[in-house]
């Protein structure tokens, strides 16, 4: 029994997702993964099973429904079974694979061997129980705008990464050419996650710098004003941190968040012009949208 795990699996609109892996981290979690087809998403959790009783399952049941329901989702359907624990580390595994993103990323599964040929920058990872796998439409929409920055090539870029989850961004960033990045999250297994993925990618710890912490961490970590800044957290989180990067970007610096439905898109608009930026460009995926932004 002690040796036990529950797979908890959801089956929800990908609109819902983000919210379903919050209300699973709330819940005691240890690991997530998701598996996207169109506009649904299979979502797998996984959990002690002395953590939770059925009636605690059918609790986390009914608040996700309740969450569907506030942001007018189908209905998702829940359910739950009892795994070994030499299963449940690896289970998760075989709902991802390597993944074609924009027009220059493969993301590639640590535990996948790399294609021998392929003119794809492949961006190795081990999302461990960290946010972004590359899988999501909000981390691919970031991808894709680090592609577009980089695209003609600019000098000396160095950015920061503020909720960098498994380092995704940051590790997508300097395989484009950014000369440093630096990235904090305050999930201590984010942190860690993302230093496995700087290994994996044969990057220089030197240039990828990570600490756990937000925005002021960050002040402490860069030594001058950064050329750009990636944020792929919550539209609520994005709003409160905007009045707070002052310190650490200049005029001509340049931002790319995500994790915003389109329906938050105005409120993150609005207090993004009250802090000195513009929206450049918007993308869109399904419900969910990236921001490209810049100094006003």
């Amino acid at each position: 029994m002690a040796n036990s795990w529950w797979e908890i699996q959801i089956f929800c609109d990908t609109a819902l997702d983000e919210v379903v892996f919050w209300r699973l981290e709330k819940f005691g979690c240890r690991g997530t993964s998701s598996q996207v087809k169109g506009a649904s998403c299979l979502v797998a959790a996984y959990l002690p099973q002395q953590q939770a009783s059925l009636l605690d399952l059918s609790a986390l049941s009914l608040l996700i429904r309740q969450d569907a329901l506030c942001v007018e989702s189908s209905p998702p359907v829940v359910q739950w079974h009892l795994i070994d624990e030499e299963d449940w580390a690896s289970s998760w595994k075989v709902y991802w694979q390597p993944q074609k993103v924009g027009d220059r990323f493969l993301i590639n599964p640590a535990w996948i061997p790399e294609p021998e040929k392929t003119d794809r920058l492949i961006l190795t990872l081990e999302p461990g129980v960290a946010f972004g796998t590359g899988d999501h439409a909000t981390t691919q929409l970031c991808l894709e705008a680090l592609e577009m920055r980089f695209s003609d090539n600019p000098q000396n870029v160095v950015i920061a990464d503020v909720g960098c989850g498994s380092g995704i961004l940051s590790v997508g960033a300097i395989l484009l050419g950014a000369v440093q990045a630096y990235a904090v999250d305050t999930d201590p297994l984010a942190v860690r996650a993302t230093r496995e993925n700087i290994e994996l990618n044969h990057i220089d710890p030197d240039r990828l710098t990570v600490g756990e912490g937000s925005v002021e961490q960050l002040e402490k970590m860069i030594r001058e004003p950064v050329d750009g800044l990636v944020c792929n957290i919550l539209a609520e989180v994005i709003i409160d941190l905007i009045p707070q990067w002052k310190p650490i970007v200049k005029l001509t610096t340049w931002g790319i968040l995500s994790g915003i439905l389109l329906e938050q898109a105005k409120p993150v608009a609005d207090t993004l012009e009250e802090n000195g930026w513009i929206v450049a460009a918007l993308w869109k995926r399904g419900d969910w949208c990236c921001l490209n932004i810049r100094r006003s």
